[in-house]
C-alpha cells in the first residue's frame, strides 16, 4: 500500500570529496544491487572535481547535499540519513561497487537478525583480497600487539584475534563493522545519537558499534552479499595528514576506554604510543599500510553461504 516501508525509496548515503569517476560505477552498480527504489543522497564535504554535480545531473535518483564544508565523514553521514524513511538505510564510500543482489541480500539477513543495528558484506578489494571488515572491538591487548606487530607480521596472534581473519566467512555477529558499506537500522541509529562528529574520520564507526552494542544491539557479517571497494584514495592525496588523523581518533578511542583520574598514567602511555606509531608512520610506508590482509576473497557471495552462528 502507497507509504508502506516495503515500498519506500532506501535511503542510500555516500559521503563525497572530489571522488571521481568512481561514483559513476558506485550509482550504476546499484540497479542491480537491490529492487527496491532508491534515493542516493551524496553528502558533499566541498568537492571540487564536479562529478557530484554531474552524477546527480546524469541519475534523477541522487540528489546533491552540501554539508558546508569538509566536516568529516561521521557528520556528513548523520546529515545524509537526517529524514530517512523507513526502517532501513545503506552507507557506503563512494568507491563501493555492489554486486548484483547485494543490497537485497543485506536486507534478508538483517531479517533474519532483528535486533541487529548494522548488516555488512564481505568487501572484496579489486585484487581479489578479502578486506577483514567485521572484526571484534579493539582493547588494549588486541590493540597493541596489531599496532605494534600487524605491519612486519600480519599473521601474529593479536592481530588475528582482532581481525578474526583466520575464520571461514559466515554470517554471524561481530564487534564492529567497516564503516564503508553497511545496512543500518535507523531507530537503533537514533537511539544512540548516531555518529559522533567529534571523529573527522576513522574509528567513527568502532565508536558507533560500541555505543550501538552498549544498548543491546548487534552487528551482523553477512558474506552472502558481496561489494568491492578500491579504497585509499583520502590517504593517497594527503597521506600525512590521513596518518595524523588516523592515530588521534585511535587515540580518542582508546583513552574514552579508560576514563577518569586513575587511568591518566595509561591515557599518557597510549598518547606516547600512538604518536611514536605515527612518526615512524610519516616515513615508513610499510607501517603506514599497517598488516596485510591474509584471506581471498573465496567463499563469499550466494553461492558460498555460510552457517549462521
Amino acid at each position: 500500500m502507497p507509504g508502506s516501508p516495503d515500498v519506500l525509496p532506501l535511503r542510500v548515503v555516500a559521503v563525497t570529496y572530489s571522488p571521481g569517476e568512481a561514483l559513476e560505477g558506485f550509482v550504476t552498480s546499484l540497479a542491480e544491487a537491490t529492487t527496491r527504489p532508491v534515493d542516493v543522497v551524496l553528502a558533499d564535504n566541498g568537492s571540487t572535481d564536479g562529478v557530484p554535480e554531474q552524477v546527480t545531473a546524469r541519475h534523477p535518483q541522487v540528489r546533491l547535499l552540501r554539508t558546508g564544508g569538509n566536516v568529516g565523514y561521521g557528520a556528513a553521514v548523520n546529515a545524509g540519513l537526517a529524514g530517512a524513511p523507513g526502517r532501513y538505510a545503506l552507507v557506503a564510500n563512494p568507491d563501493v561497487r555492489f554486486e548484483p543482489g547485494a543490497v537485497d541480500e543485506l536486507l534478508a539477513v538483517a531479517a533474519r537478525w532483528p535486533r541487529a543495528a548494522t548488516v555488512g558484506p564481505a568487501i572484496r578489494t579489486p585484487e581479489g583480497e578479502l578486506y577483514p571488515s567485521a572484526r571484534d572491538l579493539p582493547r588494549l591487548s588486541t590493540g597493541a600487539g596489531h599496532a605494534l606487530l600487524g605491519w612486519a607480521w600480519p599473521g601474529n596472534p593479536w592481530t588475528a584475534r582482532y581481525r578474526r581473519e583466520r575464520e571461514a566467512p559466515r554470517e554471524r555477529t561481530a564487534g564492529w563493522l567497516s564503516g564503508s558499506c553497511f545496512l543500518v537500522d535507523l531507530e537503533a541509529f537514533s537511539a544512540v545519537g548516531g555518529f559522533d562528529p567529534g571523529y573527522f574520520m576513522y574509528f567513527e564507526d568502532v565508536d558507533l558499534a560500541e555505543r550501538l552494542g552498549r544498548a543491546g544491539y548487534l552487528h551482523v557479517y553477512a558474506p552472502t552479499a558481496v561489494v568491492v571497494h578500491e579504497g585509499g584514495h583520502a590517504t593517497r592525496r594527503e597521506p600525512h595528514r590521513m596518518q595524523r588523523v588516523h592515530h588521534t581518533s585511535a587515540l580518542r578511542y582508546l583513552s574514552g576506554q579508560y576514563p577518569g583520574r586513575r587511568q591518566v598514567p595509561l591515557r599518557t602511555a597510549l598518547r606516547a604510543g600512538l604518536g611514536a606509531r605515527m612518526l615512524v608512520s610519516y616515513v615508513s610506508g610499510r607501517v603506514a599500510a599497517g598488516a596485510r590482509f591474509q584471506r581471498r576473497a573465496e567463499g563469499v557471495g550466494r553461492a558460498g553461504r555460510g552457517v549462521r552462528a
